[in-house]
């Protein structure tokens, strides 16, 4: 990647993760991503905000050898590795700077990366520190997304480094964010796989950050924000309680007992005029499937039943939704059994943290006749008369 002029006295030194399709071992990345860095070079002192994932540590030292500054300070707003782990190849390189962090981010570095305890200068919330003639203030943000997470503020130029908050993984070669639906939809899978479980402490932060008032975001990953309002106005609205008249419906059918149920519900809940999102599980993307849960009311599960149990993509289905603590407001399961059966028993325990009703369950033996197609049918015009409840028809 590029050194890049944000502001005079403010680079991007980072770099762009092209090819990198999978993040965590877990979520999928269809357009790769970046790890931002910056570095701000004032009157007096050097500081370089976050650092880059390990894999990229020397793209990072390349582009600030083409600066030819000397980094006084690093910047640590989060301590997971795709922004700190670059930090001891710097301190190598630095060997005078100093890690400025807080006292749990501190913690965690040393845990992480073994960084000596002599090495960091601790800070509190709103404490700033001057380069000379820029001047940074630190503000404390947990659980966006960890308990350590900090934002920090170059006073000056007006422009809030957010680290995880506001990103997206999004590899480009443009420096800022144009605001059309690609990128909404990078940034909303980003919010829904990454932040959709703090979305109660996001809303605090938000509410500071308008009043705040900065000219541009500057994320970890993806593009920076040019126009603050727009990643904040879909910020705003993805943390609200606003919700739509649709059913996710995530299925798995092994020898079709189950999608017959699947696609009777789908009819009888377009007939209803409600929306319907299925996804067959066995080739499920869950990035789409965790910006469907970011304002869904209603998720029905649909499964076989496997040695007794609910079939293993149903349980990683429920696992994850309860994981990522969406605004759900209904669940129900339908599913197919032949000698035996504790397949729902099995799913609500793994959705056990979801505050949500839920429906009378199908469950058929064998395969489903027409009084079982009648229980779905049932429970389409129950989910309608929830959704009447809630005014989202």
């Amino acid at each position: 990647m590029a050194v890049i002029e944000v502001k005079q006295g403010v680079l991007s030194v980072g770099s762009i993760h092209w090819e990198r399709r999978l993040f965590d071992e877990l979520i999928p990345i269809p357009d790769g991503t970046s790890y931002n860095s910056f570095l701000i070079i004032g009157s007096e002192k050097t500081a370089l905000i976050d650092t880059v994932d390990p894999e990229k540590t020397r793209e990072l030292l390349e582009n600030l050898r083409k600066t030819g500054a000397k980094v006084d300070y690093v910047i640590s707003n989060h301590a997971e590795q795709d922004h700190s782990g670059s930090i001891p190849a710097v301190l190598e390189k630095f060997p005078n700077a100093k890690v400025v962090t807080n006292a749990k981010c501190k913690g965690m570095l040393m845990d992480h990366l073994h960084i000596p305890e002599e090495k960091f200068l601790v800070i509190k919330d709103k404490e700033e520190l001057s380069l000379g003639n820029k001047t940074l203030r630190f503000y404390m943000a947990p659980w966006v997304h960890w308990p350590e997470t900090m934002l920090t503020y170059l006073v000056e130029d007006k422009i809030l480094f957010t680290c995880d908050l506001f990103g997206s993984h999004f590899a480009t070669s443009r420096l800022y964010a144009e605001e059309d639906a690609k990128v909404l939809e990078d940034a909303k899978r980003y919010y829904a796989e990454i932040m959709m479980p703090f979305r109660v402490q996001i809303r605090k932060y938000l509410k500071w950050i308008r009043e705040m008032n900065p000219e541009i975001i500057a994320p970890s990953h993806g593009p920076l924000w040019k126009n603050p309002d727009f990643i904040i106005s879909a910020y705003e609205d993805w943390v609200s309680d606003r919700l739509v008249n649709k059913v996710l419906l995530p299925y798995t059918s092994m020898h079709g007992s189950t999608r017959i149920l699947v696609d009777r519900l789908i009819n009888s809940l377009m007939e209803k005029g409600i929306g319907v999102v299925p996804f067959d599980l066995a080739k499920i993307d869950l990035g789409r499937f965790a910006i469907e849960l970011v304002d869904a009311p209603t998720l029905i599960l649909a499964a076989p039943t496997v040695l007794v149990g609910a079939h293993p993509l149903a349980i990683y289905a429920a696992y994850l939704t309860n994981a990522l603590r969406p605004k759900l407001k209904f669940f129900g399961f339908m599913g197919s059994y032949g000698w035996g059966g504790k397949a729902l028993d099995h799913i609500l325990n793994q959705v056990s943290s979801l505050k949500v009703e839920t429906f009378e369950p199908v469950m058929v033996k064998g395969l489903p006749g027409e009084e079982d197609l009648k229980k779905v049918d049932s429970l389409a015009e129950a989910i309608a008369e929830k959704h009447k409840e809630l005014n989202i028809f």
